[in-house]
């Protein structure tokens, strides 16, 4: 049985940010407003939903946690749903310790964000948390991607990178979610 897709693990690393202190409030006070929503899921040229920026996101700020179930590596094997018309769509994302975040369990919108071969995010991973950062300024309006470089132990034919496509629409596409695979030095 071939391996589900996994979204590629995290790289580089993170700091959480510092607790904010609860003020006290008189009793009887009104809470204050929650903050705006700074992303919104919503149909994605993409493909199917996609998560957009409803502010101006800085460079490196932190957008998103991945959230989801933690589970094996074998686990996620089990739950892969073998959907014929969409066989390789799954919301797993592989941490650097072989375990996977599934995200279609107790995720959050962060499932929703597409892959992009020219992203304006990328993943970071600290203490087994997954989280999405600015690779640049990011408009209100505008979708939020990174690259999933997906990694399968298997040769890329043709036809494994069609079951990849990319839909991305960048100049540079490379035209598959896949990662380019590594060239082994020889001797």
């Amino acid at each position: 049985m071939d391996k589900p897709p996994v979204k590629n693990s995290a790289k580089g690393k993170c700091i959480p940010p510092a607790p904010q202190a609860e003020a006290s409030k008189p009793h009887g006070a009104q809470p204050a407003p929650a903050p705006r929503q700074r992303l919104r899921v919503q149909n994605s040229k993409v493909h199917g939903k996609g998560v957009f920026a409803t502010r101006p996101i800085a460079r490196g700020e932190r957008v998103i946690e991945y959230k989801g179930e933690i589970i094996s590596a074998r686990e996620a094997e089990n739950r892969h749903p073998h959907d014929p018309l969409h066989p390789n769509h799954t919301f797993f994302f592989q941490r650097e310790d072989g375990k996977v975040i599934d995200g279609g369990v107790r995720g959050n919108s962060a499932r929703w964000i597409n892959h992009a071969c020219t992203p304006n995010c990328e993943t970071h991973e600290e203490n087994g948390r997954i989280f999405i950062h600015a690779l640049r300024p990011i408009e209100p309006g505008e979708e939020i991607t990174y690259d999933y470089g997906l990694v399968l132990d298997i040769r890329y034919t043709q036809k494994v990178k069609a079951e990849y496509a990319c839909l991305c629409g960048s100049p540079k596409c490379r035209g598959t979610l896949l990662a380019p695979k590594r060239r082994s030095k020889t001797n």
